[in-house]
């Protein structure tokens, strides 16, 4: 009845979606990290109000802004493997010197499907972390990326397994779709959990905003780790969006 029409030109069109700038001071950072600029998208949720080039104005203007890393933060379909399919010709043309990176939300585990959905977006150029760590070596030091299986649909969550893949002095960044996990993921050394999940509350208004999963706030300082929380892109229920913007965030360490 039109609700994807209206959820891109509402939401998605060029001027609709947030571009929100997080700086994290990091002290020590290596030399080859200062400026370092991570693209932050979450919550696409490929189906009935998403698909074949939709995304097109966030991917141009995700690579405008000359990413050293782009990372999604899960939650790439909504009821079925197939919907990342009409996907992965916009994730395709993301640009980034160090490429994609991502991990699974809660919905990406459906029918059990989810090692389907892991080779489509391997076609596209994005690799999924499920239980692993990506170093990206830089000039005097390398950024540790842990990615985890979803919290809630995951079969088994292995965070020991994912920071095994980290060596000492790496600068740590931790993707986990769901952000209730952040307080156990917080230590000396990350720098940042990136999450989604909430949408923001996808409809900021009373009664409605509970309804949905449990939102901490966009920022959430945990000692030395900060939780980074995306509103995400996409929607679920209704092609609707209110106070809370489908956005991409924009993380820059110093």
């Amino acid at each position: 009845m039109g609700g994807r029409r209206l959820y891109r030109l509402r939401h998605l069109a060029p001027g609709r979606f947030g571009l929100r700038t997080e700086r994290l001071s990091v002290p020590g950072l290596p030399a080859g990290l200062a400026g370092f600029r991570i693209v932050h998208l979450s919550d696409l949720h490929g189906g009935r109000f998403l698909g074949a080039g939709d995304l097109r104005a966030v991917i141009a203007a995700a690579n405008d802004l000359a990413p050293d890393l782009c990372v999604v933060t899960g939650d790439f379909v909504t009821h079925h493997h197939s919907e990342v399919l009409p996907l992965v010709d916009d994730l395709a043309a993301l640009r980034a010197a160090h490429g994609t990176l991502a991990v699974f939300g809660n919905h990406d585990y459906k029918e059990r499907a989810e090692a389907r959905v892991a080779e489509a977006l391997a076609g596209a150029g994005v690799r999924v972390l499920r239980n692993t760590c990506e170093r990206i070596e830089v000039e005097g030091g390398a950024l540790g990326v842990v990615g985890l299986e979803d919290l809630e649909e995951g079969r088994e969550v292995d965070l020991a397994g994912a920071r095994a893949g980290l060596c000492p002095g790496d600068v740590e960044l931790v993707l986990c779709h769901n952000p209730l996990g952040a307080p156990l993921l917080a230590r000396r050394g990350c720098i940042a959990v990136l999450s989604g999940h909430t949408h923001g509350t996808q409809i900021d208004l009373p009664f409605l905003r509970e309804l949905g999963p449990p939102h901490p706030g966009l920022r959430v300082e945990l000692g030395e780790t900060s939780l980074i929380v995306s509103r995400g892109l996409g929607a679920v229920g209704l092609p609707l969006r209110v106070g809370a913007p489908a956005e991409l965030v924009v993380l820059e360490l110093e």
